[in-house]
């Protein structure tokens, strides 16, 4: 076993003592906990609002890349090949979460839920080619993560996928089964998986192997030289959030001096629910990430304290 691996595992132990702090009451779910304080227009908003799609707000970002760059430029001299823009915004996101919990929410069958654990979610492809396969990967993270957590757990899942050769993942034998099934029974069976996650009685190994249960769905444009799209929240499971990010961004600025600046900006494009909670909430903790990104040797520590979600 190699020492990304034994860390990726301890990561994976710490997740587990998290999902331990509390004890399960009738109306929670195995992948989070009910919150009954809400206050009543939260409440009710699913009830207005049924559609994850219908509720989307979309959030557009600029971070500038000079502390960023410094930081990766670190990092991989300390012995971490790879390292980049992903890891630091990962754990970006993870930070703020363990400050601002409200955003780890999620909606299923009209109530809200506080997840239980942090789950990042990304698409993989073998490599760089049209006909390379793709799959999702899970990721999950302690809200006590630090960027280096973030780079050894995926180094570690990552380049076991690309050197699984041919063998498809837990996920893509899934929907292959699924694929095989006749176009009548295939949409019965998916309308029954609807009705057992609207309940809250879908197996926790479904949970767990689905891309579309989780924190956070993650894609990266710069290998495809695009700016990044705003993506679309999917209404099957209960992903909250949805971030793509581009490759680094050049642009010319005036200084106050007169003098032109040319500078490196990461674009964030993100796609949010907003009945998970307020407009107000969201400003602060995206303000949150902001901080975490633009001093990303924040990231090195584990926070100081964990904020707990309402009861």
């Amino acid at each position: 076993m190699n020492d990304l691996t034994l860390k990726a595992e301890q990561e994976i132990l710490d997740v587990s003592k998290t999902q331990k702090k509390y004890k399960r009451r009738f109306g929670d779910r195995k992948d989070g906990r009910r919150l009954r304080t809400l206050d009543p227009l939260t409440t009710v908003a699913p009830f207005i609002m049924p559609s994850r799609v219908g509720a989307m707000n979309y959030i557009q970002d600029a971070i500038p890349m000079d502390n960023i760059e410094a930081f990766i430029k670190k990092k991989r001299a300390e012995g971490m090949p790879g390292f980049g823009a992903m890891h630091i915004l990962v754990a970006a996101y993870i930070r703020m979460l363990s400050q601002k919990p409200a955003l780890n929410r999620f909606l299923s069958g009209l109530r809200i839920y506080a997840r239980h654990n942090i789950e990042v979610i990304m698409a993989v492809k073998k490599e760089l080619s049209i006909d390379a396969p793709e799959t999702m990967i899970k990721f999950v993270f302690s809200p006590k993560a630090t960027v280096n957590d973030v780079y050894y757990q995926f180094t570690e899942k990552i380049q076991s996928f690309k050197e699984s050769s041919d063998e498809p993942s837990n996920f893509d034998n899934a929907a292959s089964l699924l694929g095989k099934i006749p176009r009548f029974f295939l949409k019965f069976a998916i309308d029954f998986v609807k009705f057992l996650d609207y309940n809250g009685w879908l197996p926790k190994f479904l949970t767990d192997l689905s891309p579309f249960h989780g924190s956070l769905v993650i894609t990266s444009m710069a290998s495809l030289g695009i700016p990044p799209i705003f993506h679309h929240l999917y209404n099957f499971g209960n992903v909250p959030v949805f971030i793509a990010f581009s490759a680094v961004r050049k642009e010319n600025e005036v200084e106050k001096d007169g003098s032109v600046k040319r500078v490196r900006y990461l674009d964030l494009n993100i796609s949010t629910d907003e009945r998970i909670c307020d407009g107000h909430y969201y400003s602060i903790a995206f303000h949150e990430l902001r901080r975490n990104l633009k001093n990303p040797e924040l990231l090195d520590n584990p926070p100081e304290k964990i904020v707990e979600d309402i009861a």
